[in-house]
């Protein structure tokens, strides 16, 4: 299972979120390229960074942000945040993104979605964000009518490189991830399927392996050091 360290973007600053609230905000570093430095100097292959204020917005905003995290670390990186056009995928992808997450432009035009996956093969991931398994959408701000595995389903047989599944009630809460959910997803589609919220001890990264999800994206029990990214590494590898 693959481990994602997420770098979380706000105001050019690295933050954390309580359950998606842009009221409940904690900054844990004021450069962000210093922090992937460090995730990389720690083991992390790969790294998740979201685009905050692009989500809110509708349009990245955190871009010369994520222009120097390029430049400062050589592993692949996913962004996901206020992608709605297809000029906001083909920039980010030309700065050198691997991959580029689309939740809410998925959900409210989804034949505009299956254009750009047939555009763009294995380069787009569909973020699912879900509260009480429906689909919310603009910065978690908003909660659809659409279930989460009917979101996910509707695109399995497009070239997409993965689903981020993102459980909103647990998300920032160190409280554990929403297992059943989760497996509830991972067994829905044959797409890879990525776990996100709530993971506060190296227990829940086993758990998710077990499941298996194919990757776990963890934010605030890495900030806060509740274990090191190292055990969260060995603990994905230790599932088979």
């Amino acid at each position: 299972m693959e481990i994602w360290p997420a770098i979380d973007l706000r105001a050019g600053r690295c933050v954390r979120l309580r359950q998606g609230d842009y009221d409940q905000e904690t900054v844990f570093a004021e450069d962000p390229a210093e922090m992937a430095i460090h995730w990389v100097q720690e083991g992390a292959r790969r790294l998740h960074l979201v685009d905050l204020d692009g989500a809110k917005e509708g349009s990245p905003q955190n871009l010369e942000s994520v222009r120097r995290i390029l430049q400062e670390v050589d592993v692949p990186c996913q962004l996901g945040g206020g992608v709605r056009e297809e000029s906001t995928i083909e920039t980010l992808l030309s700065i050198g993104l691997k991959r580029v997450i689309v939740g809410t432009q998925a959900l409210k035009n989804p034949d505009w979605f299956a254009n750009m996956c047939s555009r763009f093969p294995q380069q787009l991931v569909l973020g699912i964000d879900a509260r009480d398994g429906m689909v919310a959408t603009g910065g978690w701000l908003e909660t659809s009518q659409t279930p989460a595995l009917e979101l996910a389903s509707q695109f399995e047989k497009e070239p997409v490189a993965g689903i981020i599944f993102t459980d909103i009630s647990t998300d920032g809460m160190l409280q554990g991830p929403n297992l059943k959910e989760m497996q509830k997803m991972q067994q829905a589609v044959s797409l890879p399927v990525i776990a996100s919220g709530g993971v506060a001890r190296v227990k829940d990264v086993l758990e998710l392996a077990a499941i298996p999800m194919d990757g776990v994206i963890i934010g605030r029990a890495l900030y806060e050091k509740r274990f090191s990214l190292q055990e969260a590494l060995a603990a994905a590898e230790s599932v088979d």
